[in-house]
């Protein structure tokens, strides 16, 4: 009995223990890879999977996006300039069987393959188009390293620039540089109010030409504006005092002209004789 019973004890074991070595679990963002005795058989989608133990084996290969940076390095642009730049990659598994078979560690392989890549492109650019045109650069390093992890099962879905470090002397020039425009701008903008102003100046003084009077008027406004410091000497210039003199001149003629015209006539006041006392007569327009 005791023998029977070791027997079903041992048989149950083994059982156990071959079912774990043949079931397997393959979760929802991977994909199985299964050999048997070496060979190829398939690709196995997720869920339970059981194999043959000893002779079988499955690979597990995941097909999420992965994040990869490309660790900084220094590159030397078209014009000469040495920049260190460092970027990231996003790729994932396309084909499981072929990241298994076609190449030992991709990872590795993509990583080698994406610094050499971004040397070569920003390579052959200039520093300003490596600044200006990143998107350009991230497109041709990401269609570039497409060619290459295409064989190996995997594509490549984003390259973005991350850092683009200058030298102090090139960061220097480029201040100098930014400096310059502003003061270019401030110029240009300042030119064209001084155009815009001359031009103000020629309409205005066409019309003070069709209009003399205008003139007089506006030189006269700049006297009351002047006249507002008591402390300012005023210099006049010549058209101004040949204004103010024909002005003296027409107050004369006004004043001469009233002074010819009829005023009405003086009355005259009898005079009283002196008093016999001495007392000096009071003048009345009515007799007492």
């Amino acid at each position: 009995m005791s023998t029977a019973l070791t027997t079903v004890v041992i048989v149950v074991v083994v059982v156990l223990v071959v079912l774990g070595l043949a079931v397997r679990i393959i979760k929802q963002y991977e994909q199985g890879v299964l050999f048997r005795f070496g060979r190829v058989v398939g690709a196995r989608e997720p869920g339970l999977r059981l194999i043959i133990p000893i002779v079988d084996v499955l690979h597990r290969v995941s097909l999420r996006i992965v994040t990869m940076p490309i660790q900084s390095q220094g590159i030397i642009t078209r014009d000469n300039v040495s920049v260190d730049v460092s970027a990231v990659a996003y790729f994932r598994v396309v084909d499981a069987v072929k990241s298994v078979v076609a190449i030992e560690n991709v990872y590795i392989a993509i990583d080698q393959i994406a610094q050499t890549t971004l040397r070569k492109v920003v390579g052959q650019h200039t520093l300003d188009e490596t600044l200006s045109e990143t998107d350009r650069i991230n497109k041709d390093i990401r269609e570039i390293l497409d060619v290459a992890t295409l064989d190996w099962g995997v594509e490549v879905t984003l390259v973005e620039l991350k850092d683009i470090q200058l030298p102090d002397s090139m960061k220097r020039a480029m201040a100098r540089q930014a400096e310059a425009e502003r003061e270019k701008r401030a110029k240009i903008i300042n030119a064209e109010g001084e155009s815009l102003a001359a031009a103000s100046l020629g309409e205005a003084s066409d019309i003070m030409m069709e209009h003399p009077l205008a003139l007089q008027l506006r030189n006269l406004q700049s006297l009351v504006e002047i006249g507002v410091d008591k402390n300012t000497t005023v210099v006049f210039p010549a058209p101004l005092m040949s204004t103010i003199g024909e002005l003296g001149s027409f107050l004369a003629r006004e004043a001469g002209a009233a002074a010819e015209q009829p005023g009405p006539a003086p009355v005259a006041y009898p005079m009283q004789p002196p008093a016999p006392n001495g007392t000096p007569p009071v003048s009345s327009p009515h007799s007492m």
